[in-house]
């Protein structure tokens, strides 16, 4: 594993060379407050050198001062480390008071390597500041070492310089205190307090450090001074009321106006704004450094007002974002917000720094080439923290209740309305059952009429009947759609039918299905509203024009989740426990009737993954909620080939690697997505370019290169994702193509097993990847020779119904091959219905014996492809949604205690994976381990005592 303290770089030189940026981050995650007291009495505060802490001190700038969060705040100056409790015992005769924690610092190669700390935000021009550590030595050393506290001070432009700060000589076995002052003259754009001095391979010991401001400047006002702790904006001058001071063009010139276009344009608010003009490239922008003024794992919102200006545009893509470089010289490119519009608009976003930067440029970006980018304000803050919403109060709830008037048209077409200029007339013929996936919610069920709509004289796709049902609807309620469909003749082929809602003239998918006219088709889908509408109108839609279309039995009703779940319980037990019984022996004796035995599972042998990127890994908070909770890992974007070559030739698998190492180190499986991409928008330029012998070479290099370097690294590899959905390859090298490149990795690396993995399989709203369609492309694939060892469902899912997913799951389970969700992610506002939904699909996955693992799209705030999808809040909150998985991820584990019985026997039925067995026999204690595996008859663990 790469150890969370080890060491980013910092020397004395100046480094001119500078790796190129290596990936763009989606959006991003923070930490825990500060602790407001300490040993000392003073408050550790962010920003702001001169406050005070509640109880009158001054505010000690060091942040983790005493390591009570182990080397958080702290980096490693190109040497190791780590932080010891004065309850692991003592070192090396040295004695700290109980409950301290002190950093041993190792692996020193040169005598200026420590233990640093960025100070910049935190210290002002003028003030006099005063130090105070603790600190002590060990290993070879004859007498004393000195240790000195020092300054780096770095300009931009400049060689950085050193201020000498204090020194203090120390024998081994004792802790000596460090005192100095320093003051500074002029304002650099860095500054680093850290702590050096002993020879190279002498560690050195920090029990503690404090810097507090003894005499603060009588200026408050000063430009210079970094913003205060709260909700104070990190950006200088960030209305442009002092020109353009503390911005700069990023590749273009910026100008300050009070009006353009002929007085059309004024600010929005305030006196001025600036353009980015004379823009050659989309980065082009206006930028701001921010070093120094942003803590690693906040959280901060951003909020800027913009618009653009050019002839012949009318909207463009304005982006924020984040350039941040890292000790060691990696970059990252974070995107924070994105706007389209003309006129002045607010752009909003939020992100937060896994690591701790030695640069932060925030800027903005995003118009074509000669469009400028007009700026009133940019605000940088850290992030309110807002309290959760309450779980939803749901009056008169009625599962199962049909909220269709007339469904059954008794009354003819009374409640219902042609949806455009069609006919609409009521006939006889339609199935008296209802549709298999209403019955499995709402069990025994009166029989249909047998009646059913006919629409004619269809002129457009979305004609077809309508009903208004805005006063039937129950905000956060989880609705099942459900009908029979069917098409009239004429149609070329299948068509398209959709039950669907405009909710205030915006469309929500309620089900979907690909119909023909030779018999009645079902439809079965979900939706939930969570804002209050104006107007919800219910309607079916989607032929051809020209083409009728029949409708029967329509059903939206509000399903009973607690009730899905008693049952998916009974149908966990059945799937995933067996009968276990421990027989114990021993020599001569026997095993006494009455001993005590206490068995604890350890792990579940059920796949229970997430997604996480290299830039995760730098926040030690995350990893530790990650290695604890989940067993397999996929990256979300380390391992596809836009990211592995994102120029012909430059290969960059360093930051895969680093995943696979933690994922190592903690004994985690790995997925590997993805080894292709067949959806053309995601395939990189240099791909597109080449022609069809090139592409082909490409292709299999791509393979090799791949498949050598991690040959038995990975269990599962998605092959070609998303082929129901795209077919950049197919296109281009033939059919035959999809089913070479299974071949292929199969021979390159047997041992993994080969998917495929696709999106909205199981929600029933789409027709290109309805169940059906997914088995006919494996069976497919099979016949071509395609060793395909396992079905992805990727479930990015709305509003889940359990039904409709099982439904899924059976269809696709016929294969027999092993299925995972591969990418799951539900999302809700309120956290609550968020957790319930995920229950719902966790649930729905355990108890499915075709199942044999889920991968969640990620868990923490910022870290996502959706918003309102975490399952821990930015600065490491767990959220409900988090705690309803860990609740699960609890029910799901068995233990059990009791006493061996007249047969010298302990039974138990527990679910399949690793246990521990602890034995108590009067003298002593003996602890074993086995695995319960999948099977119908007990199983038998023989034990020898």
């Amino acid at each position: 594993m790469r150890r969370i303290c080890s060491s980013c770089c910092f020397t004395r030189r100046v480094s001119n060379t500078h790796q190129k940026a290596e990936h763009i981050q989606r959006s991003i995650g923070t930490m825990e407050n500060p602790k407001e007291g300490n040993a000392y009495g003073v408050s550790e505060k962010q920003n702001g050198s001169s406050i005070k802490s509640r109880n009158g001190f001054p505010s000690n700038i060091i942040l983790n001062h005493d390591f009570s969060r182990g080397l958080d705040s702290w980096n490693l100056n190109c040497c190791n480390g780590s932080v010891v409790t004065a309850e692991s015992g003592s070192f090396e005769g040295l004695s700290v008071k109980s409950g301290s924690n002190y950093a041993v610092i190792t692996n020193r190669k040169e005598c200026w390597q420590g233990l640093e700390q960025d100070i910049t935000c935190r210290v002002s021009l003028g003030s006099t500041y005063s130090v105070s550590a603790f600190v002590g030595v060990s290993g070879s050393l004859q007498g004393s070492a000195d240790i000195k506290a020092t300054l780096k001070l770095e300009y931009q432009g400049s060689a950085a310089s050193y201020l000498f700060i204090g020194r203090t000589s120390v024998p081994r076995q004792q802790w000596k205190k460090l005192e100095g002052t320093f003051s500074l003259s002029t304002m650099p754009d860095r500054v680093v307090f850290y702590l050096e001095g002993p020879s190279p391979g002498v560690d050195l010991l920090i029990e503690s450090v404090v810097i507090f401001c003894s005499s603060p400047i009588k200026d408050e006002s000063s430009s210079t001074r970094c913003a205060a702790e709260g909700d104070e904006n990190i950006i200088l001058n960030p209305r442009f009321e002092d020109g353009v001071n503390n911005w700069s063009g990023r590749g273009c010139k910026i100008l300050l106006h009070d009006s353009m276009g002929d007085g059309k344009i004024v600010p929005q608010s305030g006196k001025f704004f600036v353009s980015a003009t004379e823009r050659t490239q989309t980065w082009n922008g206006i930028q701001q450094e921010i070093t120094g003024r942003v803590q690693r794992k906040l959280a901060y919102e951003v909020s800027a007002v913009v618009q653009i200006f050019g002839n012949n545009i009318t909207s463009a893509d304005v982006r924020v974002t984040l350039w941040v470089q890292t000790p060691n010289q990696r970059e990252q490119y974070i995107g924070v917000a994105k706007v389209t519009d003309k006129e002045w608009i607010q752009l909003q976003g939020k992100f937060l720094l896994n690591a701790s930067p030695s640069r932060v440029v925030i800027y903005l970006e995003g118009p074509p080439p000669g469009t400028d980018i007009l700026v009133n304000s940019l605000a940088v803050k850290h992030a309110e923290k807002i309290p959760p919403s309450p779980p939803p109060f749901i009056e008169d709830l009625a599962f199962g209740v049909n909220i269709i008037q007339n469904s059954n048209l008794n009354d003819g077409s009374n409640g219902w309305f042609p949806l455009g200029n069609c006919t609409l007339s009521v006939t006889t013929g339609s199935p008296h059952i209802l549709p298999p996936m209403a019955r499995d919610s709402l069990g025994i069920h009166e029989p249909l009429s047998g009646r059913y709509i006919l629409v004619t004289k269809r002129s457009q796709n979305w004609m077809g009947p309508a009903q208004m049902i805005t006063d039937a609807l129950k905000l956060y309620l989880t609705y099942q759609v459900s009908a029979w469909v069917r098409i009239g003749p004429g149609a070329t082929g299948t068509q398209n039918v959709n039950v669907a809602l405009g909710v205030d003239n915006q469309w929500v998918n309620g089900g979907q299905a690909e119909v023909g006219n030779d018999r009645w088709y079902e439809i079965g889908g979900s939706f939930r509203i969570e804002k209050q509408p104006l107007k919800v109108m219910a309607y079916i839609q989607g032929p051809a024009p020209g083409v009728d279309l029949m409708v029967a039995g329509l059903q939206i009703f509000p399903v009973d989740r607690h009730a899905r779940f008693r049952h998916l319980r009974k149908e966990t037990d059945k799937i995933r426990k067996r009968d276990v019984i421990l027989k114990f022996s021993g020599s001569g004796t026997g095993t006494p009737i009455g001993t005590f035995v206490k068995v604890r599972q350890t792990q579940n042998s059920f796949g229970f993954g997430s997604c996480v990127s290299r830039t995760n890994i730098d926040n030690e908070d995350f990893v530790d909620f990650f290695v604890k909770n989940f067993n397999w890992a996929v990256f979300g974007n380390e391992l596809k080939w836009y990211w592995t070559e994102s120029q012909q030739g430059n290969f960059n698998y360093r930051d895969a690697d680093e995943l696979l190492d933690l994922c190592k180190s903690y004994n985690m499986e790995t997925r590997g997505h993805c080894i292709f991409w067949e959806v053309e928008g995601t395939v990189q330029p240099w791909i597109k370019q080449l022609n069809k012998n090139d592409l082909m070479t490409a292709v299999q290099n791509r393979l090799t290169g791949l498949l050598t370097r991690y040959k038995g690294k990975f269990r599962h590899y998605d092959v070609n994702n998303e082929m129901l959905h795209g077919s950049f390859y197919q296109d281009r090298l033939g059919k035959d193509i999809r089913a070479s490149m299974f071949k292929t990795a199969n021979q390159l690396d047997p041992s993994a097993t080969l998917f495929v993995n696709d999106y909205h399989v199981e929600d029933g709203c789409d027709t290109r990847s309805r169940p059906e369609k997914y088995i006919e492309h494996i069976i497919d694939l099979q016949k071509q020779g395609a060793p395909v060892g396992g079905i992805g469902i990727q479930g990015h899912i709305d509003s889940p119904v359990g039904p409709v997913v099982c439904s899924a799951l059976d269809n696709l389970g016929a294969l027999g091959l092993p299925i995972w969700f591969t990418e799951l992610d539900v999302s809700s506002i309120n956290e609550f219905i968020r957790a319930d939904d995920l229950e719902v699909m966790l649930r729905e996955a355990f108890a499915h014996p075709a199942v044999d693992g889920i991968m969640l799209w990620g868990f923490w705030e910022l870290f996502m492809s959706r918003d309102n999808a975490h399952l821990v809040n930015a600065e490491g909150e767990i959220n409900e949604t988090g705690r309803r998985y860990l609740a699960l991820r609890k029910e799901w584990l068995s233990h059990g205690h009791g006493h061996v019985n007249e047969q010298g026997e302990f039974m138990f039925r527990g679910f399949h994976g690793s246990y521990a067995v602890e034995i108590g026999t009067g003298s002593k204690k003996i602890s074993k381990t086995f695995v319960v595996d999948n099977g119908e008859s007990p199983l038998v663990v023989s034990i020898d005592l």
